[in-house]
Formats: structure tokens, sequence, C-alpha cells
């Protein structure tokens, strides 16, 4: 560990008092508002329909503590502009509108003694939670997990879950990365989901999107366009910039917040090769250095068409989620060389070599 990344962890921005959005405090009596903007030059949080003017704190820093618990609705007001918080722990009309405050310590886990699934162990079930059943719930989906341990799955991997906008998606546009899709359920009910699961003996993944954000919807810009950078651009939009210390802490606080509040098991890394980061620490080595510094058996996966054993062996990842069966299957199937599918198949006779890359890493790979 890098005397600067150990440096970063001590800072008090990276305390929980110090999160941006909106946090109850010890009690549930009172909420502190949180906000960094380098383009308002005041700022308001609107709870429950009542303006309340933010105190400025030096760095771009804006805060207030209100009287107001778990349930309060809340929308933040930058230079009298109303804009939606992304960092919202939960979005119930929708990406565009007011933030719900939620308390992620109030939910009662009852299974409490689960410690994890080895990697080796793990006999992944991709789900998406919109489309496995009819009611396209996260309740209705717990309530077919038996099913699933039946059938010999051992691992859940949820897609995306990220709010995004409109009613129905994939949800690899996700822009409110810290706010669970309201149509699929509220925040417990995701926790109800993980803890009926592991009382099963199942292990829950979840699909994580950090290589961009989606096209409607993202407030970070509203605030800062520090965020993004011109150095870098992807397939599906501008480039993070994690250099940027608040990018980087949006990323891996959003990391933390899903295995530690969730107790979820591990996560998918969506298309890490778009990840592109100049900084001293790539965010990924600085992702597996946070979440195996939680302990238990968190695990990070890689899905990353380039199978460099390296994201393992250097970067500290956990394994490489490998699409490859999937892309030969296909490219069999129906003769599309387009895309990524132009390796596969036919064009690709040395596929074989690849696969191997990905076996000579740690963990077993997943499709």
């Amino acid at each position: 560990m890098s005397d600067d990344y150990a440096a970063r962890q001590d800072r008090p921005q990276d305390q929980v008092r110090s999160r941006l959005g909106a946090h109850p405090l010890p009690g549930g009596q009172e909420t502190r508002f949180r906000v960094w903007s380098t383009r308002a030059q005041q700022v308001a949080v609107r709870v429950n329909g009542e303006r309340h003017l933010m105190e400025a704190l030096p760095g771009a820093y804006f805060e207030l503590v209100l009287p107001v618990g778990a349930g309060s609705r809340y929308l933040f007001e930058l230079d009298g502009q109303p804009t939606p918080d992304p960092y919202a722990r939960f979005l119930p009309d929708g990406v565009h509108a007011e933030a719900e405050v939620v308390d992620l310590g109030a939910y009662r886990w009852q299974h409490t003694d689960w410690n994890g699934r080895p990697l080796p162990e793990c006999v992944f079930y991709e789900l998406h939670v919109g489309t496995f059943t009819p009611e396209g719930t996260l309740r209705a989906a717990q309530e077919r997990l038996p099913y699933l341990r039946d059938l010999g799955v051992t691992a859940v991997q949820l897609m995306p879950l990220a709010a995004f906008p409109g009613g129905r998606g994939w949800g690899y546009d996700g822009v409110a990365m810290y706010a669970p899709f309201a149509p699929y359920g509220r925040p417990e009910d995701l926790m109800a989901f993980v803890d009926a699961a592991h009382g099963l003996g199942l292990a829950v993944f979840l699909d994580v999107v950090y290589n961009h954000f989606g096209p409607d919807g993202n407030y970070l810009l509203s605030y800062s366009p520090s965020y993004f950078t011109d150095r870098f651009h992807t397939a599906w939009g501008q480039g993070l910039d994690y250099a940027e210390e608040h990018m980087r802490r949006y990323i891996t606080g959003n990391a933390r917040m899903w295995l530690q509040d969730y107790r979820l098991d591990g996560l998918r890394l969506d298309a890490t090769a778009a990840m592109q980061d100049d900084s001293e620490v790539h965010i990924l080595r600085e992702l597996a250095r946070e979440v195996h510094a939680l302990g238990g058996h968190h695990v990070l996966l890689a899905e990353d068409h380039r199978n460099e054993p390296s994201l393992v062996t250097e970067d500290g990842l956990d394994g490489i989620w490998v699409d490859d069966f999937h892309h030969e299957v296909r490219v069999t199937l129906t003769d599309e060389q387009e895309g990524y599918y132009g390796g596969s198949g036919a064009a690709r006779p040395n596929w074989r070599r690849s696969s191997t890359a990905a076996g000579s890493t740690r963990g077993s790979s997943g499709t």
C-alpha cells in the first residue's frame, strides 16, 4: 500500500460523518445533508416542501443538520435550481425527482451467521429482477430463491440495480449509483432478498457499472464538471475522472455500501477495460484494496474482454468474468461478426489461448 493511499484513508473527508448526500445521525431524529459543488455559489435543501439554506464550508462544501429522520423527502437547490441528489440512497419517484432519507442500518438481519461462499464453490445464475418473475420485483424474486437452490445454483448475480430513467431497462445506463431502482423495490427489499438467499446457502453478487453513466438523469455534472474528463472517452459517453478525489470516492464508497450495508458477497465490475485511469494507483487496485480490507469473503470479478491475468496478479481482483464461451456459441449459431464478436468463432481460431490465460488467474470464471 502506497503512502499516498494510506494517507487518503485517514483524511477526515473519508469518514462517515463527511459522506455526501443525506445521512441520518445516531438516534434517528436528525439528518445531515452535505453537498460538494464547484459550480454553485449558494446551496439549499428542500425537505418535505420546506426550503433551508445550507452553510458554505471550505473546499466547496455545503452542510446542514435538520431535525428530520428516515422517510423525509428532499431535493437540493443549486443557486435556486432544483437538482436531484446523485448520492441519494433511494429515489422513489425516479431519477429526476426528490430523494428519500433512508437509514440503511435499520434493517434487522436474520441470517447473521453467514460467512460467504468461496469463489471456487460458486455456480452463478445471472438474474434480471425485472424479467425473472411476472411481477418484476425483488420481493417476487425472493420467493423463487428455493427454485434456484434446487436447480444447483450457489451464487445469484443480480444485473445492475442502480437507478436509471424510465420503468424498464437492462440497468447498464444507471445514473444514481447509490439508489436501487425503485420499480424493483425499496432498499429494505434488496436487503430481505440478500438475507433470504443467505438463509438458503446462496451467495449474492451484484453487477456494477463504474465505467460510465447513462445519458439521462446524470446530475453529477450539475454539481461539478470535475467528475468527468476529456482525457478519456468510452463507447458510452464522457470519461470518468478517477483522478478526481470525489469521483474516486463516489466509486469506492459505492462498492463499500453494497458490500457492507446490503451485505452482498461480491461485485461483478462491468467492462473494466473501459475504466481508464492515469492515477498513481489505478482505481481497480484501490477498489480491490478497500474491498479486501472489509474482511470476509467479498469477491471482485472483472468483466474484461482482454482476459489479462494482471487484473488478478497485479491489481488484486479475485477473478475474471469470462464471456468467451457465450461469444463462441453466439457466433457459431448466428455468424455474427460485429463488435467484439469479431474476435470469436472462425475469426479467431486460437480462442482457447485466451481462455487459458483467464484460467491462470486464481478463482473461477463465470458466464
